[in-house]
């Protein structure tokens, strides 16, 4: 029993079509070479696929290239040579309206050049502008909290220093009644003193280190007593407070810089 006939037309099903594609080609190329070899004739064949993908074939006897410029001799017709010069004049063209279809869109965000636009296209600029403004405050209410929670922090660690140095000074109160107290307390602020001075980048922000230490008169005066107590006393790490020969008042001056026990 033969095969029946099918009706010559396009294949809508994309997968049937594209396995006929196979077929058909194999076949076509297969006739082609039996045409070269058995008649010795020059045979030259190409197929582009409906995705753009060449598929070539070309006797034995002879390259493709062969076959076209004899195509062109006896037909006596010659293709268009490419024009680089013209080739590159059109994309300077393409380019050129490119940028002034740019420049267009930056004058119609920034509220210019209005006149030429359609309602629907004023309303398409509209939502996207409104868009661009909900992006832009999301990341502010970003950047705002995460400040927020960088002053909260620093907030913990500065009541955490201030009542620690609160009950070293009532415990000092408390052995100097008893006596011999003072050098205890100084030992044991040492380390708080070091944390005190130390940069604005361990408390997560980025103050001047100026304002590392600013301690109450009181308390001050606590700590120079303790620390001049136990043969201790307090002098400014900046080299220019170092010599001996600084007044008292540079050393006030300078109470807002890092301390060390000397």
């Amino acid at each position: 029993m033969g095969r029946g006939k099918i009706e010559i037309k396009r294949i809508e099903n994309a997968t049937n079509r594209q396995v006929t594609f196979s077929k058909r080609r194999g076949g076509l190329l297969k006739k082609a070479n039996e045409l070269a070899v058995l008649c010795d004739a020059r045979v030259g064949v190409v197929i582009f696929s409906s995705t753009g993908k060449m598929f070539e074939y070309c006797s034995p006897t002879c390259s493709l290239r062969e076959l076209i410029e004899h195509y062109q001799t006896v037909t006596n017709t010659h293709f268009e040579e490419i024009n680089h010069d013209q080739q590159i004049f059109v994309e300077m063209t393409r380019m050129r309206n490119e940028m002034e279809k740019l420049d267009g869109g930056i004058r119609r965000f920034t509220g210019n050049d209005l006149s030429n636009l359609t309602l629907a296209d004023i309303n398409d600029l509209e939502q996207q502008l409104e868009f661009s403004v909900t992006k832009i405050r999301t990341r502010k209410h970003q950047l705002l909290n995460q400040q927020v929670d960088n002053l909260r922090r620093k907030e913990h660690i500065l009541e955490d220093q201030n009542s620690f140095l609160c009950r070293m000074i009532n415990e000092n109160h408390q052995a100097a009644a008893m006596g011999g107290g003072d050098v205890k307390m100084v030992a044991e602020m040492a380390p708080v003193l070091s944390m005190l001075t130390a940069p604005a980048s361990y408390y997560g922000g980025e103050e001047s280190s100026s304002t590392a230490l600013q301690l109450p008169p009181p308390l001050q005066h606590a700590v120079d007593a303790a620390a001049a107590a136990a043969g201790f006393r307090l002098q400014p790490t900046q080299p220019n407070l170092q010599d001996p020969g600084c007044s008292s008042s540079s050393f006030h001056a300078a109470a807002g810089h890092g301390l060390q026990l000397w």
